[in-house]
């Protein structure tokens, strides 16, 4: 039940996308369901205390039998700064068996499900063998409390080799998109290997390549998006030139900006789905829309030319 495009349930934790209300939540996760998405992906450290989770289980309860859900442990939120009471909070990883076994154990209590049907290791942890860690996911998956087992932001191959010599690995995370497509030269091939299909995320780069910012955007003080480098000059504006050419592309075609971009990229060779986050419901219904949109050699072509240039100006 993984649909091309699937829901990253990170904004609506709310810590650090502006604007989130959990009535726009809810809207957003049932506006999913009903624009055919299957995968939703969530995880323990989406929310300080679990608020993506707990909205997770309540709204898609009643569509379980359709729909797959992926959550994700081995990160942990540090204590909350009393001085500071706004700051976002320290993480940190942990990859070590209990706190994998605790944090299934609690995300499934938040959900209100027993059992779960991907568990990643949100990333690993330099101070546990990855084989450890893998080897908890294992018997989570032995236990019946997750389906399958699934491993997210790996950067070397022996990491890939290492984890699947104890458990299977059904999906692999990683960033992905036209802007930053290096996963293609390694861990899509290292995917492959260990029989891991590639879930994408950051698609269209935290909105970026939805073509919806302006030029002259000026952002939100608590909007982290602006500490990314891309979205600072002399990215900002490379990219929105290259936005200026996906604008008559995707005219062309009857598209938004944001629909073809997705398209392209669930038409790079090696992506099986992309993860696009949502706050609001027609976030999710534009997006979705992409799964049912098919470019020809033509404007595959004409993006890829598009991109090229971007890059090589950069």
């Amino acid at each position: 039940m993984l649909s091309p495009v699937a829901l990253g349930c990170w904004p609506i934790a709310g810590i650090t996308s502006v604007g989130v209300t959990e009535a726009d939540s809810r809207r957003t996760l049932e506006a999913a369901v009903a624009a055919g998405i299957t995968h939703f992906d969530t995880a323990h450290a989406y929310g300080y205390e679990g608020e993506s989770e707990r909205l997770c289980g309540e709204v898609l309860r009643p569509y379980r039998d359709r729909i797959s859900l992926a959550t994700k442990g081995g990160l942990v939120w540090g204590a909350a700064d009393a001085s500071r009471p706004t700051a976002k909070r320290p993480q940190s990883r942990d990859g070590r068996p209990e706190t994998l076994r605790r944090q299934c154990e609690e995300s499934l209590r938040r959900l209100g499900w027993d059992t779960v049907d991907v568990y990643y290791l949100h990333a690993p942890d330099p101070e546990v063998p990855i084989a450890e860690s893998a080897g908890a996911i294992a018997e989570l998956i032995d236990a019946g409390l997750a389906r399958f087992g699934g491993i997210s932001n790996f950067t070397t191959r022996d990491q890939y080799a290492e984890f699947a010599a104890v458990c299977p690995v059904a999906l692999d995370q990683q960033p992905f998109n036209l802007l930053q497509q290096d996963i293609t030269h390694d861990r899509i091939p290292w995917a492959r290997e260990v029989g891991a299909a590639t879930v994408c995320y950051w698609p269209l780069m935290k909105g970026l390549l939805a073509g919806k910012l302006s030029r002259d955007h000026r952002f939100d003080p608590r909007d982290s998006r602006q500490n990314y480098a891309v979205f600072q000059e002399p990215a900002w504006s490379r990219t929105h030139d290259l936005l200026d050419e996906l604008r008559t592309i995707a005219s062309d075609h009857q598209c938004t900006v944001a629909q073809l971009v997705l398209a392209a990229t669930l038409a790079t060779p090696g992506i099986t789905a992309t993860l696009c986050g949502a706050k609001r419901a027609e976030q999710i219904e534009e997006t979705a829309a992409a799964m049912h949109l098919r470019l020809g050699d033509d404007e595959r072509a004409a993006v890829a030319k598009a991109v090229s240039l971007a890059t090589v100006a950069g």
